[in-house]
Parts: C-alpha cells; sequence; structure tokens
C-alpha cells in the first residue's frame, strides 16, 4: 500500500514568508499552477483516490490534482491538518524572532512530536482500510516534516516546497520512506532519488 504526501500550492502568505499553521488561507494562482503541475506528475502513475487535509489550500489542491488525473473529489483527513502554530499565525518568520526568540515557547504552538501523534495514525487507518492501493495525501509543510521526523527520524530532508511529492509505503503495520522529494519515476520506489531539491519553502 503506497501513501504520497503531496504539499499544496503556493499561498498569497507562503508569498510574504507569513506562516499559516491553521489559518485558512486559499490558493493564489501561482499555487493553482503548481497543483496542476503536480498532478502531471503525478499522472505518469496509476492512483484510486485523493485525500487532504480539512484546509482550503489543500482541499483546493487535491480538486486539481484529482481533477488532472479523472479521479473522484478528494475526501478530508483531519489528523493532517496543518501544525497550530498558535500566537504566532499571521507572522512572518522576521516577526517571529522579534516576539519569540530562540528557544522562548510560543502560547498554543504544537511540537513536532504532537503533530506527528495525530498525524501519523490517522495516515495508519487511512492505510490499513486501503489494502493494496495508492493514495495521495495532499497536506502542509509542517505536517509532513512532522511524520518525517517520526518515520525517519535520522533521515536528512530537505526543505518541502510547494507542490513537492514525498513517498510512503506501508509494510507490517508502519510507515516506511520512499524517497523525499519523489521524483515519480519507476526506479523510485526502490527508494532512489534523482531529482535535485527544490528551494526554499516558506509559511506551511
Amino acid at each position: 500500500m503506497l501513501l504520497y504526501l503531496v504539499r499544496h500550492g503556493e499561498t498569497d502568505w507562503n508569498r510574504q514568508h507569513r506562516i499559516q499553521g491553521s489559518t485558512d488561507i486559499p490558493l493564489n494562482e501561482t499555487g493553482r499552477r503548481q497543483a496542476r503541475a503536480t498532478g502531471e506528475l503525478l499522472a505518469r502513475r496509476q492512483w484510486d483516490a485523493v485525500v487532504t487535509s480539512p484546509l482550503s489550500r489543500a482541499v483546493e489542491t487535491g480538486e486539481i490534482i484529482a481533477d488532472v488525473l479523472g479521479l473522484p473529489a478528494p475526501t478530508t483527513l483531519p489528523g493532517v491538518a496543518e501544525r497550530n502554530y498558535g500566537a504566532a499565525e499571521g507572522m512572518t518568520y522576521e516577526q517571529l524572532e522579534a516576539s519569540f526568540p530562540h528557544g522562548t515557547a510560543v502560547p498554543g504552538r504544537e511540537t513536532h512530536p504532537e503533530v506527528a501523534a495525530r498525524a501519523v495514525p490517522a495516515l495508519l487507518e487511512l492505510a490499513r482500510s486501503h489494502p493494496g492501493e495508492a493514495i495521495i495525501v495532499v497536506a502542509h509543510g509542517g505536517v509532513i516534516r512532522s511524520v518525517l521526523g517520526a518515520v525517519d527520524p535520522d533521515g536528512d530532508h530537505g526543505m518541502i516546497t510547494n507542490g513537492s511529492v514525498h513517498s510512503f509505503e506501508y509494510v507490517d503495520g508502519a510507515l516506511n520512506l520512499i524517497a523525499f522529494d519523489d521524483p515519480i519515476e519507476l526506479e523510485s520506489i526502490d527508494g532512489e532519488d534523482v531529482r535535485e531539491q527544490n528551494p526554499a519553502e516558506a509559511g506551511a
């Protein structure tokens, strides 16, 4: 069983380097183009369904991808909603550093382990309920980072860019990383990553 985690397309807050978290910011036109490009990349393979975070930027990304692939409209999975950044939501990273210098707790912000504690079980249940299938899950940078930290804690993971794809397989009740920033070529099923990583991510 395969789960491919996709980060949603760009929003205006991504462009402005603002922290989104659980704030429901829609895609911009660049984000819609990114979603279509990701759908065209994913069209190199066969898929059974698209599932998304309930936040609109993920839902619309999933709808565009599903349309490209000729699949039904996505269903939502609350467990992969973006990390709640609490009092930091809406801030730029410069404002975050000024208000909460490194090491200062941000009121209401989920930790990566807290995000993983809800996202990983949700993905495992999705995998268990779709044996033998290949499912695309449209989520967020903070969620994907948290899942990677739980599933592949010793891995060297770069930036998680808008529209990027990260592949996992479900084996013996656990998720295993196939490829970070998956090139969607047939050989990537063996864990090979031949695509150069994209430049810096922003926002979540």
